[in-house]
């Protein structure tokens, strides 16, 4: 079930076929036709595209998967296959352990209370070897001790967090995710000299997450003023984490060498790239290009994940109801956490309705000419929670189906 990303020619990586829904969107159907929906499809071309866009845009910086954002696990390996892409930044502690079985970098992005899961990477050398623990308190390392005291464990290796969201001025506040409560250099290198001095640790990495950058789009959009308060504030916030994240991994540097220091996502790679602190930028959602990248003024995915419903209703002539479609994204609830109808051309949710569990009414028009059995092609908001949602992928190339992958829950895994 291998697929590879590599390139083989300047056709790989021309973003042409995507942008003419007309010839894209037929060809996914056609493709697939004998198979059943739902259906979630990967289209070769497109992966090749962004996979290697993510390379050019991390500028010589090794790009780590964020696995949460694919769970496909055949396109990890193949990501890790591909030059630009070293290593993986796994979700929880379980993955990490399932993962580091065939592969020998994975940091876990989360600090984990996960007692069974610490027992089991504590007991074994080689995921212990592997995988590397976050953390963001002296409060985890007394979790860690509990589960299994220091003397009866394998050394483990710890990433120190660093928080790196912005502290507007009072109109805007905080600007970010609340992760770690270590903001400052002192507080950093408090922490690395107290993980320093603990026994069965050893801290080889630092991971800041600019959130407020990575996650927020900022195309022009009906609220043009909200925008450039968007482009204003990843302005200010670039330039205040480059100054602070700088000191605060210089100071840990005095206190133990690093063998990383992670930063950034899919929507910060050109500003994390400049980063003379950071050595690698974790990123994921830009390879399956889910529609919440839609919105970004520096990049543009190409709409690598899909899937399709179909067609089981017609309560009104203008109408076309689909079974399912309720597959909505985690975040702030919103119209753009909904599954984007794609094709074809011209449909839109019902707005007293929306995206339903077991049906979803459409509008529009195209909606007349649907007829029972026609399938309808959506786009999830959030790259990787579409595998949460199917058991396997079908890769499309040149409008024909050339493997199946299994995602996490096809092969019997669900993590969180």
């Amino acid at each position: 079930m291998a697929i590879t990303l590599s390139a083989v020619g300047p056709a790989d990586l021309a973003p042409a076929p995507w942008l003419d829904p007309a010839q894209f969107w037929p060809g996914l159907e056609a493709a697939t036709s004998g198979l059943e929906s739902p259906l979630a499809v990967l289209e070769l071309g497109a992966l090749r595209f962004n996979t290697h866009d993510l390379v050019r845009r991390a500028a010589g910086k090794p790009i780590r998967v964020a696995s949460k954002s694919i769970r496909v696990r055949g396109l990890i390996d193949a990501l890790l296959g591909t030059d630009g892409y070293a290593g993986v930044l796994a979700f929880t502690l379980p993955e990490a352990l399932w993962l580091a079985e065939t592969i020998d970098d994975v940091v876990v992005g989360y600090p984990t209370a996960d007692a069974h899961a610490i027992r089991r990477l504590a007991a074994d050398p080689v995921a212990a070897a592997r995988v590397t623990l976050m953390v963001d308190s002296t409060e985890h390392l007394d979790f860690i001790d509990a589960c299994v005291p220091p003397n009866q464990r394998e050394n483990l290796r710890l990433c120190l967090e660093l928080d790196v969201s912005w502290q507007a001025a009072v109109l805007l506040g905080h600007v970010g995710v609340w992760r770690s409560p270590v903001r400052t250099a002192g507080e950093a290198a408090a922490l690395a000299a107290a993980i320093q001095a603990r026994a069965g640790f050893t801290l080889v990495g630092m991971m800041a997450y600019e959130a407020q950058i990575a996650g927020l789009g900022d195309r022009t959009d009906p609220r043009g003023s909200w925008s450039l308060t968007k482009r204003w504030m990843k302005r200010r916030s670039v330039a205040e984490l480059t100054e602070r994240r700088a000191e605060a991994v210089a100071a840990v540097r005095e206190i133990t060498a690093l063998e990383f220091v992670n930063g950034g996502g899919t929507g910060s790679l050109e500003s994390t790239s400049q980063d003379d602190s950071v050595t690698e930028i974790a990123a994921g959602s830009g390879i399956l290009g889910g529609h919440l990248f839609d919105n970004y003024r520096t990049f543009r995915p190409a709409p690598a994940a899909s899937f399709a419903l179909s067609v089981v209703r017609k309560p009104a002539p203008s109408m076309a109801v689909i079974l399912g479609g309720g597959w909505v994204a985690s975040g702030p609830p919103g119209e753009d956490r909904m599954p984007r109808l794609e094709w074809p051309a011209g449909l839109h949710l019902v707005p007293r309705e929306m995206a339903g569990e077991v049906q979803t009414p459409i509008r529009g028009a195209g909606a007349s000419m649907l007829a029972t059995g026609d399938r309808v092609w959506l786009r999830h908001s959030k790259s990787g929670e579409l595998s949460e949602r199917v058991n396997e992928f079908a890769v499309v190339d040149n409008d024909r189906v050339v493997n199946r992958l299994p995602t996490y829950r096809g092969e019997g895994k669900a993590f969180l």
